[in-house]
């Protein structure tokens, strides 16, 4: 390498270390590039430094100042951006992309904001989330197919060129480009690292739309705040009684399981978990061997979690 290259390569590390984000902009309009599955990653891993899922804190305060002070024509310093825009700032970039309102980005969030690849923006479904935990575990056990109780990278990439394959893109996307893109989803929702993707991590990239239970009144029953109604019951049988056969099975129990379990374990349950919460719960009722639950039976949990009793039911 002559001397005019190696300074000038030595210039573009000073102004990578110096603000991330400039490297991205086009050096004449300043617009943000459309980045790579490779680059979205490596955007991400730079600012979730502490490697927990989420930009936030000074984490956040560090990308929004580079990500403004890049934009500028003139290389000035993210340092420029003061303490009071930085705020009026957070506030506005937290109202159009901070969408489940947690004061944290994460990586979805991220995804919505920076411009990608077509075809990997496509596999983080923003206009088709899943109705329920229900149609989660179909798939869950559609893909799973050694039923490890983990989606391996094989079978992530089975899943991946699905999705593709629904939205009428595969033939635009090489193996090669596949086995990137479903090495970028492991490292992105891979949070344990290892190598696999568990029941919380694939319910991350394949979020349902709502998580019935999560709503407030269930929360605080639940906590015991507050108490449920039969018709906060009901509500909740007919959602995961989807065939309508007056009873809760097979991937309508496990559904229903899994978002029971998300208000207990949050953001960390495997298939392990799952099944260990669902022999509690099913002895629980007395019916550990029929592997279903009624109307009645859900009553019994739903009021046992909130420990109330049934003769307070009205």
């Amino acid at each position: 390498m002559d001397s005019a290259a190696a300074a000038a390569a030595k210039r573009v590390q000073i102004e990578k270390a110096h603000n991330f984000m400039r490297q991205y902009r086009d050096p004449e309009s300043r617009e943000l590039k459309k980045l790579s599955a490779n680059q979205f990653m490596d955007v991400w891993a730079h600012y979730d430094k502490d490697g927990n899922g989420y930009i936030e804190g000074t984490e956040l305060d560090g990308f929004l100042r580079e990500f403004v002070a890049s934009a500028n024509v003139t290389d000035i310093s993210p340092e420029a951006v003061t303490d009071t825009m930085l705020e009026e700032l957070k506030s506005c970039f937290m109202e159009a992309y901070d969408d489940n309102q947690d004061g944290k980005i994460d990586i979805r969030e991220l995804a919505q904001l920076l411009p990608m690849e077509e075809n990997f923006l496509l596999l983080f479904r923003f206009d088709n989330p899943l109705e329920s935990s229900v149609e989660f575990m179909k798939i869950w056990r559609e893909y799973d197919t050694d039923n490890s109780g983990y989606i391996e990278a094989d079978e992530l990439k089975n899943f991946l060129r699905d999705l593709l394959k629904e939205a009428k893109k595969i033939n635009d996307v090489s193996e090669d480009k596949l086995i990137e893109y479903t090495d970028t989803m492991l490292q992105v929702f891979d949070a344990n690292k290892d190598g696999r993707l568990q029941l919380s991590e694939m319910a991350k990239l394949l979020p349902v739309k709502e998580n019935f239970l999560c709503r407030q009144v269930f929360k605080e029953g639940i906590d015991g705040a507050t108490k449920l109604t039969k018709d906060d019951i009901e509500k909740v049988f007919s959602l995961y009684d989807r065939d309508n056969s007056g009873t809760i099975e097979n991937e309508e129990l496990k559904g229903f399981l899994k978002d029971l379990l998300e208000l207990v374990k949050k953001d960390d349950y495997d298939a392990q978990d799952l099944a260990a919460f669902e022999e509690t719960i099913m002895r629980g009722v007395g019916h550990d061997k029929h592997g279903k639950i009624s109307r009645k039976e859900l009553t019994m949990i739903l009021l046992t979690l909130a420990k109330i009793s049934p003769d307070d039911e009205e």
